[in-house]
């Protein structure tokens, strides 16, 4: 497309303020940035928007320009929203360098330029699919009303004859065909989607999932130039049902495409995300500092409607604490798990871009806070706790391949609180859940309230070296004893336990005689001197085997 037809289309609201003898270059792309020095990120062609967050000072407007004519940028669209107007230094500089440069007025959008400026040029290039093209911009221009992703994709499949689904990275189904994906396959494509965008490969991605071939084509959202990371983990994807290795240009540069009007509706839904953001916070400020449980019951009264639509004034919580590190770190681990875990406490079962209009989450340093409602009356009773073991079964598969080598999720849930009284125990309670997960092994951990009652909670706490020394006083003895002889006191002690010493029952768990199991167990306690009809020396070779 022409710089030119920019100006012919009214919607766009665009003011010329300089350049108007070069209106003629040709647009091949559309950037936003306010990189100080945006270069690498420029291929030439583009129309570049910014917000002037990178001017401080005047001088700084006669850098940014000659950095972008050498680049190659077609032209410059600068918003009034941050500074009132353009500044005159930024328009004497792109007269100097006959950069033609546009206004764009603080109602408009970038998000809608970038939509036109996509439309037109993947029009151009797609040749007869431009019919395509101009229905999806139909569609996408009309918002949710007019049918927003999934409409997209039914013309995809209608038109093209390609099934697409757009997914979380969770796996979860946002918009797509009709034709359903089943969980194990979307945490198989969100796994693979992961690993590759954090390792930088090209899309749109092969993957493989139940024998077919899929392509992935990532749907980033927020500063292209920002490390990848900080958005990976709630970034959506296009799944594709094809093998895209050897399509034209035309069709990939009309995915690539697809892919961008469908960031339009992201942005809108991360838009509708900010007051809950924001109530959630105060929240938990209120809730961090101490104040007294009447004031955060008032701030809560307010923020009901918001935070808990259609529940009532007075709904049952749970708070959800999370955590991601990243080795070699340099990413903020708030916001990244804050955006993680609105999409990861949605039922998986929820489909579409904004089911999650009761998930508040806040972060405070590192950790992202969520205050999740619960139902206080229902016609069936109240509602069920979010379960710990139901978070890690939806987050492990997908979320361990994609942070592999590179990247840890820990996360713990509290028990449900009925009023403003339990929620600062029920924050401290999931903090404490959350550094039991951080104790385990693996990628993706997460622990419940229900295990801070028993020795559960102290177990991963227990420097290494005392473990060692306590598992071996114990149980190297029954272990030599056992490679000697071919025993099995180690998997006898252990049943005997399990079946709280009842000689009957874990004989008959054995397979053993009552006589043989009285043997062992003597033969065990022989070697370690320990008694195992007293309690104290249950508990130690309870706590050894768990340990070891």
């Amino acid at each position: 497309m022409r710089l030119r037809a920019l100006l012919d289309t009214d919607a766009l609201g665009l003011r010329l303020l300089g350049g108007e003898e070069e209106l003629d270059r040709t647009v091949r792309g559309v950037m936003t940035t306010d990189l100080k020095d945006p270069s690498r990120y420029l291929t030439g062609g583009e129309l570049v928007l910014t917000g002037l967050a990178w001017r401080r000072e005047p001088a700084d407007s006669e850098r940014f320009v000659r950095i972008l004519t050498a680049a190659g940028v077609t032209g410059l669209a600068a918003g009034e929203a941050e500074l009132g107007s353009v500044p005159d230094d930024l328009v004497l500089a792109c007269a100097r360098h006959r950069l033609p440069l546009f206004a764009v007025d603080e109602d408009v959008s970038f998000a809608s330029i970038t939509e036109h400026v996509v439309r037109q040029v993947s029009t151009e290039r797609a040749g007869d699919l431009a019919a395509v093209v101009e229905r999806h911009r139909r569609l996408m221009a009309s918002g949710p009303a007019g049918g927003g992703p999934d409409a997209v994709l039914d013309l995809l499949g209608s038109d093209l004859d390609l099934r697409a689904w757009v997914l979380s990275t969770t796996g979860r189904r946002i918009a797509g065909s009709d034709h359903p994906l089943p969980p194990q396959v979307r945490a198989e494509l969100a796994g693979e989607h992961l690993a590759a965008s954090r390792t930088g490969r090209r899309s749109p991605h092969r993957a493989y999932a139940a024998g077919r071939p899929y392509s992935l084509f990532p749907i980033r959202s927020g500063d292209p130039a920002a490390d990848v990371r900080a958005t990976l983990l709630s970034d959506w994807f296009l799944a594709v049902d094809a093998d895209a290795g050897e399509w034209p240009a035309e069709r990939l540069d009309l995915l690539h495409g697809v892919t961008q009007l469908i960031a339009v509706e992201r942005e809108r839904r991360d838009a509708s995300r900010t007051v809950r953001r924001r109530l959630a916070a105060e929240v938990m400020d209120l809730v961090q500092a101490g104040a007294p449980p009447s004031e955060i019951a008032a701030r809560l009264r307010v923020a009901a409607p918001v935070l808990a639509p259609g529940l009532g004034a007075a709904p049952h919580w749970q708070v959800v604490v999370a955590r991601v590190d990243w080795a070699g770190g340099g990413v903020p681990s708030g916001p990244a798990a804050q955006a993680l875990l609105e999409e990861a406490l949605v039922d998986p079962a929820a489909v579409g871009s904004d089911p999650a209009d009761r998930i508040a989450v806040a972060h405070a340093g590192d950790e992202a806070l969520a205050l999740v409602p619960l139902s206080s009356v229902d016609t069936e009773g109240p509602a069920p706790e979010l379960s710990a073991q139901r978070l890690l079964g939806m987050l492990r598969a997908p979320l361990s391949h994609g942070l592999d080598g590179d990247g840890r999720l820990t996360i713990g849930v509290s028990a449900a609180v009925h009023s403003a009284d339990g929620l600062r125990g029920a924050l401290e309670e999931a903090r404490h859940a959350r550094r039991v997960a951080a104790a385990r092994p693996g990628r993706v951990c997460v622990a419940g309230h229900e295990e801070l009652a028993s020795h559960v909670l102290l177990l991963p706490f227990v420097p290494d070296d005392v473990r060692r020394a306590f598992t071996a006083r114990l149980l190297d003895p029954l272990r030599d004893y056992d490679q000697r002889h071919r025993a099995d006191l180690i998997p006898t002690l252990g049943a005997f336990l399990e079946c709280d010493g009842s000689w009957t029952r874990c004989a008959n768990r054995l397979h053993l005689h009552v006589n043989t199991l009285r043997y062992r167990i003597g033969r065990i306690e022989q070697l370690t001197g320990r008694d195992l009809s007293r309690l104290e020396d249950k508990v130690d070779f309870f706590l050894a085997l768990r340990m070891s």
